[in-house]
């Protein structure tokens, strides 16, 4: 299913590409510390106007105080940084872009798909494994370590997505992946929740994971395979297999090669 093509007004249209092409530059140049660009594009973003002095913050109520600290990622946490398998060196390097990515889709701006898919895209590469072209991504995704997941071209991944690349995931090309469907790559042991397996899961070219469906770790997703709504596959999926249910099992198999993602 082809995306229709959507525009805005020309003047916002040059304030878009002037604002993304400058924000690419300050954090890609090697001129500033990302953290410093993150902290001083996140505050413009939530409040409108360039970041307040140090001596002018501190007449704001704490509240706003707080809020204004979380914009640098050097004060924030997030969940991954807490797994003890973390390549901790690679996940810094990320971090001020997946700080980025995150506060952006909960600002004002994060519904406006003009702008959001072509801001995603831009961080895309600073992030992940591989990107490849024409990557799409809607609001409210999340990932585990980015240096762990790489999509091939003409992905598209819905709201509220989880991708679980501990142990790493590769998706191909014309991939879709519907709204709050779960892909995960480690498990814990049954006796030993301190213990962790990572294995790689793979989603094949063509193939479309859809609404709340999980695929658990290390399944194998066979070409234009589709996993069903609310189906969990716990075991490969061959290609062009529509598995349904839980655990998923064949409801049939397609007779033809259909066409790429973009649902």
């Amino acid at each position: 299913m082809v995306y229709r093509e959507l525009a805005a007004q020309s003047v916002a249209e040059n304030d878009f590409s002037q604002f993304l092409s400058e924000l690419q530059n300050a954090l890609t140049d090697g001129q500033r510390d990302p953290n410093d660009v993150v902290n001083e594009t996140l505050f413009q973003l939530y409040f409108g106007k360039q970041s307040v002095s140090a001596e002018d913050s501190r007449n704001l109520p704490l509240a706003a105080r707080a809020l204004i600290h979380s914009f640098d990622p050097r004060n924030t946490t997030t969940e991954p940084e807490y797994y003890s398998d973390i390549d901790a060196s690679a996940y810094r390097q990320r971090k001020p872009f997946i700080w980025l990515w995150r506060m952006f889709d909960y600002s004002p701006l994060g519904g406006n798909a003009l702008l959001g898919h072509r801001f995603r895209r831009m961080l895309a590469p600073l992030i992940f494994r591989r990107v490849g072209k024409n990557f799409k991504c809607w609001q409210y995704v999340e990932w585990s370590f980015g240096y762990n997941l790489s999509f091939g071209d003409n992905v598209v991944i819905h709201r509220h997505v989880l991708l679980d690349d501990r142990g790493g995931i590769e998706i191909g090309n014309d991939v879709s992946i519907s709204d709050y469907a779960n892909v995960y790559s480690h498990t814990h042991d049954l006796d030993d929740i301190n213990k962790v397996h990572n294995r790689v899961t793979r989603i094949g070219n063509g193939a479309r994971i859809t609404y709340h469906a999980t695929v658990l770790a290390g399944v194998q997703i066979g070409e234009y395979a589709l996993l069903g709504t609310g189906a969990v596959a716990t075991r490969d999926i061959e290609p062009y297999h529509v598995k349904v249910g839980v655990p998923a099992k064949t409801a049939k198999v397609k007779t033809r090669r259909t066409a790429g993602a973009g649902e």
